[in-house]
């Protein structure tokens, strides 16, 4: 269990939404408030950024394995697409600012000890390491010293990965952790989600799983949540038709308030187990089957199929006492519609 901003997080507690904005900014200072006003009101749980620039992140090389070979970004070099797609740190204070205004915490991913430091002078109340930094254990070490609650994507990482650096962060002073399964696809096919994967983590690595989800829409997170995710992170944006370095894989305003509703109902679905008659059902028992007079029966007729039968509602005797009553005689005059009870045998 971890806590963020006086919110408990993990099993048993309903799950925690963060609204990703990355950089779906397009740029613009004006549009970044935009998306935390509207982020705040889908009803998120937290509403989270990454801290970098271009140049702390990646550099500036002309070598093949710096440009990106397929997908979205296909053709563009690292040092391109982070200086498109950073959120200046000269911005962050602004939007930490506006997230307080709407109540909603705002938290970050860090990637270099530049964006902790600033992180640390906002108070952020948390920091997320991203997929491609779970083999940086000095970035994990450097983030766990802070004390705040950790959240680690799990993307690419092996067993070992994973293991180093859930030790790692918990070694350095992180009082709690929550690892995201994620597929670091972008965006992901729905069909490589493998959100069983997050059982798989809270039960193998003792901490609370959650999953960091890239696939198209919202089914992922919601199936997610019946694996046992406590946490649930998506990205947004105002309109995909706007464009942008993570667009494809964000949803819009009204999208991401579905997210927030059906994750969260999913999780009240998913209950308590048990054969305990719930007393919401107390209204319907009277229209359980029981046996019932269906004609008019003389005093000391034979009970057959044709006069008594197992219908709706249940105020007469048990169906299963049906083969017994049946070759009976009636006690009494019976009209058809009366329940059958004991006192009506003979």
């Amino acid at each position: 269990m971890i806590e963020i901003a006086g919110r408990k997080i993990g099993a048993g507690y309903e799950p925690y939404i963060v609204c990703e904005l990355s950089g779906n900014h397009n740029g613009s200072l004006d549009r970044a408030l935009q998306l935390v006003d509207a982020a705040a009101a889908t009803g998120c749980d937290a509403i989270k950024i990454q801290t970098y620039t271009a140049d702390t992140i990646t550099i500036d090389v002309d070598r093949p394995e710096f440009t990106l070979r397929g997908g979205l970004w296909d053709g563009r070099t690292l040092h391109d697409l982070y200086g498109e797609a950073y959120t200046p740190y000269e911005w962050h204070g602004a939007l930490f600012e506006r997230a307080r205004k709407h109540g909603v915490p705002m938290f970050s991913t860090p990637f270099d000890d530049t964006a902790v430091d600033l992180l640390e002078s906002l108070g952020a109340p948390a920091y997320k390491i991203a997929s491609f930094e779970v083999v940086d254990l000095p970035l994990i070490a450097r983030v766990a010293q802070c004390g705040k609650p950790m959240i680690i994507s799990t993307g690419m990482a092996n067993e070992d990965e994973m293991q180093a650096a859930v030790d790692t962060a918990l070694s350095n002073g992180a009082p709690g952790l929550v690892l995201l399964h994620c597929t670091s696809s972008y965006p992901a096919p729905i069909e490589a989600a493998n959100v069983r994967n997050v059982a798989m983590l809270a039960e193998r690595f003792r901490v609370d799983g959650g999953l960091s989800d890239h696939t198209p829409g919202i089914a992922a997170s919601v199936a997610a949540i019946a694996m046992g995710a406590c946490l649930i992170e998506k990205h947004f944006t105002l309109s995909r038709a706007d464009g942008g370095p993570d667009a494809e894989f964000s949803l819009e305003p009204a999208e991401f308030t579905a997210l927030v509703r059906d994750c969260k109902d999913a999780w009240r679905a998913l209950g308590k187990t048990g054969f305990k008659r719930e007393g919401v059902e107390s209204a319907s028992m009277q229209f359980r089957r029981s046996l019932y007079v269906v004609a008019d029966v003389a005093e000391g007729e034979t009970f057959t199929p044709a006069n008594v039968r197992s219908i709706r509602p249940g105020l007469g005797l048990a169906p299963r006492r049906l083969p017994e009553i049946l070759g009976r005689k009636a006690a009494r005059a019976l009209k058809r519609g009366e329940p059958l009870s004991e006192d009506m045998l003979r």
